[in-house]
């Protein structure tokens, strides 16, 4: 069983389950656009966060193909990445190098300065999450504490429940100023970049992809994850 979890406003969760990934793709896609179009036409920006994992990798094709890639203005779109692995772009593990050679290569009009990644081959690591908030401070031009509002924060959800590199365990699940955190992530003995829990709940829309069954059932009928920790999503 495959998911789509739409977060249309931070107080409402909707759940669309579908029979398999094919349709979670279609469905994600489809959301994709009809974002994109509504942030156009109401402010003439899309700023969208990008996830990282394995579903999206089945969505990016169906955003590169008509009929879907001629209804966006691709040129009013500013991608931005919802984590990141600490790895170059061109490493096949990197969440920006996936996105940019399945997806936004083959997209029309993109503008280059409107692709904002994170710098997860930088060897400080806390000076690139320092970095990747004041890039977003500039792109969305806010200052102070107040957290940007991205119009879409596309995630996904792992196997434990960790989303973005939120994991259980890691310092970013009790991140509460920091808009994007280096984080340790003990499970899997690797450094993550990430944003956290402030500008995802700030964002008009979350999505989360999910693929699976156990938990996912759980949560699809109004329960909670089976499992024995507290999950990140």
């Amino acid at each position: 069983m495959s998911a789509v979890a739409r977060q249309p406003a931070p107080a409402t969760a909707h759940f669309v389950v579908l029979p398999d990934l094919a349709a979670v793709a279609a469905e994600a896609a489809d959301r994709f656009v009809e974002s994109a179009r509504a942030a156009i036409a109401a402010r003439r920006v899309f700023r969208v966060a990008l996830s990282g994992g394995t579903t999206p990798s089945a969505v990016y094709p169906l955003l590169c193909a008509e009929p879907r890639v001629s209804r966006v203005d691709w040129s009013r779109v500013e991608f931005f990445w919802g984590d990141e692995r600490a790895v170059p772009p061109d490493d096949p593990e990197s969440n920006f190098g996936t996105a940019y050679r399945m997806f936004i290569s083959h997209l029309p009009n993109v503008r280059p300065e409107a692709i904002h990644r994170m710098q997860g081959e930088a060897t400080d690591l806390q000076a690139a999450a320092l970095a990747y908030e004041t890039e977003i401070r500039r792109a969305f031009g806010v200052r102070g504490d107040q957290p940007p509002v991205f119009d879409l924060i596309w995630l996904g959800l792992g196997p434990d429940g960790h989303t973005a590199s939120i994991f259980v365990g890691s310092s970013a699940l009790r991140e509460t100023d920091r808009w994007v955190a280096a984080t340790w992530v003990p499970a899997r003995r690797m450094w993550r970049l990430t944003i956290t829990y402030p500008v995802i709940n700030a964002a008009r829309e979350v999505v989360f992809l999910a693929t699976g069954a156990v938990w996912l059932l759980d949560a699809a009928a109004g329960g909670e994850p089976s499992a024995p920790k507290p999950r990140p999503a």
